[in-house]
């Protein structure tokens, strides 16, 4: 996150100097929050701690850790993907270290302001169109070769990163050429865990006090929506 935020203070400094409009695009809303407000005052790290909770993790995998975040921190737990191991030992290890949940350090974003008048524009979808959304996608990835693709990596010298190894998609596909599950259990695994996410995604981005939302409908086309967007900015 640093270095993203370094790179990021680094290009928008760049471009404003050239005197051009600076124009940020995607990104998931923990890093679009710290591009806006920068990283909130958390205390530092405990290798032992974290050591400890990784190997938990080795041994009785992400699930339960999750659960134990759910009971401590309900509002971290609802943001952070079961299978997102990083954030999940990062928010036990802030709770052991300090004995208060990680969501209450992160309440300083609240108080902050943006380091540039950023205007903030979301694109949203109602639930229902964003599940068929997702459920589309994963098909045509599927189609594409996902199958063959995760096995070509896995075949490499280089084994997968273990953050890589977990994200959605490659996780499930694992599982299945492990002989771990079928591929049509797979294919169902991949979508709920995709929404699962999306779901957290809207929790992050309800935090947010200054997105400008532009809903969109199933059969609204792209110039359409470019011309709200375009609205907003002039």
């Amino acid at each position: 996150m640093d270095k993203f935020l370094d790179l990021t203070e680094k290009t928008v400094s760049d471009i404003q100097g050239r005197g051009k409009p600076v124009v940020a695009v995607g990104g998931t809303a923990m890093y679009i929050k710290a591009m806006l407000l920068g990283l909130f005052d958390g205390p530092g790290t405990d290798e032992t701690i974290r050591n400890r909770l990784k190997d938990e993790v080795e041994e009785l995998g992400l699930a339960p850790l999750h659960q134990r975040l759910q009971q401590i921190d309900p509002a971290a737990a609802e943001r952070i993907h079961p299978n997102d191991e990083k954030r999940i030992v990062r928010a036990l290890e802030v709770y052991e270290l300090t004995g208060k949940p990680i969501s209450s350090f992160q309440k300083q974003w609240e108080a902050a302001q943006p380091a540039n008048d950023w205007l903030v524009i979301g694109l949203r979808r109602d639930k229902e169109t964003e599940s068929k959304r997702i459920n589309a996608r994963i098909r045509r990835m599927i189609e594409a070769g996902l199958r063959d693709e995760v096995a070509a990596l896995l075949a490499e010298d280089k084994p997968l990163s273990k953050q890589a190894a977990a994200a959605i998609g490659y996780a499930e596909m694992i599982a299945h050429l492990k002989g771990e599950m079928e591929l049509d259990e797979t294919v169902e695994r991949i979508k709920i865990n995709t929404r699962r996410f999306a779901k957290s995604q809207r929790t992050w981005f309800k935090t947010f006090s200054n997105v400008n939302w532009i809903d969109i409908a199933e059969d609204d086309t792209v110039e359409f929506v470019l011309e709200k967007a375009l609205k907003l900015i002039s």
